[in-house]
């Protein structure tokens, strides 16, 4: 009874088909409510530096001198406070995942205005 109930079984998955997907080749549609990672609009970002204070694991650091504003993507835990908290509603929380790594991850992004920023300085 045994081997008919597991031929049974046997062909039903050979007829069907594999149940998973071959991520990364094939990526499945996200959730409209899907985490992914956080992206900041750098231009419209003040550094005033509320999602730095309002982020629980400390995975952003923004340095208001120097007008840059890292996150370090191994840190993050997808809570969303940050862009909860932001008053000029520059960061956004986006459906795609961050990119597998075996090392830390960290996205510096710098201001373009700052007039000293020697690489998006145009007057040279």
């Amino acid at each position: 009874m045994s081997i008919l109930s597991m031929t049974k079984t046997l062909f039903k998955s050979i007829i069907h088909g594999p149940y998973t997907v071959l991520y990364p080749i094939k990526q499945k549609a996200g959730f409209e409510r899907t985490r992914g990672k956080i992206e900041n609009n750098i231009d419209d970002c003040i550094f005033c530096g509320m999602c730095e204070r309002r982020c629980p694991a400390g995975a952003i650091k923004v340095d208001r001198a120097n007008k840059t504003w890292t996150i370090d993507r191994l840190r993050c835990i997808q809570c969303n406070y940050c862009a909860e908290g932001c008053p000029k509603k520059c960061l956004k929380m986006n459906t795609h995942y961050t990119t597998p790594s075996t090392t830390g991850v960290k996205d510096v992004l710098t201001n373009a205005r700052v007039s000293d920023n020697k690489e998006n300085n145009t007057n040279s």
